[in-house]
């Protein structure tokens, strides 16, 4: 396995990334359950019965070296509130891309995904010494649209009729990406942003 699909433990003031593993399942239980936010249509995650096999797809793919996983634990409760994970991993490079990543509703506008995305990027900027990280989500998924491009991320574009949905509508992509040069004010931003308590 390449350094870049290792999910080493990450830890910020909010957050703790940890490796996942079968051992998160029940709190990914809570999560997709909360709000029934498995029912999201214009997104792929799990229901609650089928947690324990998207685990073993994301844990399948690591150990083939393309995604490196990870659980994200809330540090104020203790409690697991969401998953993320680097995709389309290119050690070659190295770029990859940021994805996969859902949160209980509760965890939603708390500073916990800005810490999230504050710890992945610094990992993949400044101890990978990647040239750039992308972003993908759906046309429909504004909120996660609207949170990208908060970070700092450039559209690069739109893939349209890129891929089928599980309830068989078609997808259009839409693509960001953070190059390296643009990293130390988009680490800055964040860093101004959780000061000021987050909001996502």
């Amino acid at each position: 396995m390449s350094e870049i699909a290792d999910p080493v433990p990450l830890t910020g003031e909010r957050v703790a990334l940890e490796p996942l593993s079968h051992a998160h399942a029940e709190g990914l239980r809570a999560v997709v359950a909360e709000g029934d936010l498995h029912r999201t249509w214009y997104t792929r995650i799990p229901a609650p019965d089928g947690v324990d096999a998207e685990i073993e797809r994301r844990l399948r793919l690591q150990r083939e070296g393309v995604v490196a996983p990870w659980a994200v634990r809330r540090l104020d409760t203790g409690a697991v509130c969401g998953a993320t994970t680097y995709l389309n991993v290119r050690a070659d490079l190295p770029r990859l891309e940021i994805g996969s990543t859902f949160y209980a509703p509760s965890a939603q506008r708390t500073g916990i995904n800005a810490e999230t995305k504050l710890l992945l990027l610094a990992r993949a900027f400044e101890d990978l010494r990647c040239i750039a990280v992308e972003f993908r989500t759906h046309w429909h998924n504004l909120p996660s649209r609207t949170a990208i491009a908060r970070l700092g991320a450039r559209q690069d574009g739109v893939l349209r009729h890129h891929e089928v949905m599980p309830d068989g509508s078609l997808r259009d992509t839409v693509v960001f990406s953070i190059v390296a040069p643009e990293w130390p004010a988009v680490r800055a931003d964040l860093r101004h942003r959780l000061a000021r308590g987050g909001s996502r």
